[in-house]
């Protein structure tokens, strides 16, 4: 069995959970095809292959979804911050937003915070 690392983005996802990411990791691109076409369709914007690449958020290597998409990476990138969770503005309304249906990720952010008052 193989163990995988929790790879925590900057909005509490896990990275390591991500279609995008395991794909990646797997060197699919059969798989990376088939989540371009659905990304595409689903958010009327194109993707390629080729754009389904990602180490993980807070890596060098991104999927397009962290490039045309997401609102949160840019944010924390000019906060420069580890996580939301160690923004002076967590949780703010972007964040909260996309949070709405993302509970796991709710929590993950929460206990980070929490740790880090105890610090």
């Amino acid at each position: 069995m193989r163990i995988v690392a929790q790879i925590i983005a900057y909005c509490g996802l896990d990275c390591s959970k991500c279609d995008a990411y395991t794909a990646t990791q797997a060197r699919d691109f059969e798989r990376k095809g088939g989540i371009a076409k659905r990304w595409t369709e689903e958010l009327n914007l194109e993707f390629k292959p080729e754009d389904i690449d990602c180490k993980g958020c807070t890596s060098d290597k991104v999927s397009g979804w962290c490039t045309k998409i997401c609102r949160i990476r840019p944010c924390a990138e000019v906060m420069k911050v580890e996580t939301c969770a160690h923004c002076r503005g967590y949780p703010c309304e972007i964040l909260t937003e996309f949070l709405s249906n993302e509970t796991e990720a709710t929590r993950t952010l929460d206990e980070i915070r929490k740790s880090l008052a105890l610090q």
